[in-house]
C-alpha cells in the first residue's frame, strides 16, 4: 500500500492527515490519540476509526492540524482521517455517509463579516431612542 495524504478544513482550522501501513496507531500533531483531551473532543475523532473497524487497523495515521479552536480542529481532524480511511477501503465511503454525512462533506459555514454601522456584531443595529 502506498502513503495516502487527505485533508479537511472547518472554519479556520486545516487538518492533513497522512496514511501509511502500520499497526493501527493515530497520532494527532505527535500526540496519540488516547492522550487527546478533552474526552468529549476525543470520542468524536474516534468515531471514523470504530466505523470502519478492522480496516483502521493496519494502517497509521498521522495528523497535523493548525488554526482555529479545539472544536473546529477536531471536526477538521475528523474529516480528513475519514477521507483517509476511504482512500485506502472504497467499501467505506457509504457506511460513513449513513453515519454522518460531515464525515467525508465539509462544512463550509464560516464567521459572518462585520457591516458598517454595526455595533458589536455582524448583524447589531442601534437602538431607536426617540428622545
Amino acid at each position: 500500500m502506498k502513503i495516502i495524504v487527505t485533508s479537511g478544513k472547518r472554519k479556520t482550522a486545516t487538518a492533513k492527515a497522512v496514511v501509511r501501513p502500520g499497526a493501527g496507531i493515530v497520532r494527532v500533531n505527535g500526540h496519540l490519540l488516547s492522550t487527546y483531551e478533552p474526552e468529549l473532543y476525543r470520542l468524536k475523532l474516534q468515531e471514523p476509526l470504530l466505523i470502519a473497524g478492522d480496516a483502521s487497523s493496519g494502517v497509521n495515521i498521522d495528523v497535523s492540524v493548525e488554526g482555529g479552536g479545539i472544536a473546529s480542529q477536531t471536526e477538521s481532524c475528523r474529516l480528513a482521517i475519514a477521507r483517509a480511511l476511504v482512500a485506502t477501503d472504497k467499501k467505506l465511503q457509504k457506511q460513513f455517509l449513513d453515519y454522518d454525512r460531515t464525515l467525508l462533506v465539509a462544512d463550509v459555514r464560516r464567521k459572518e463579516t462585520h457591516k458598517p454601522n454595526c455595533h458589536g456584531k455582524a448583524r447589531a443595529k442601534r437602538q431607536k431612542s426617540y428622545r
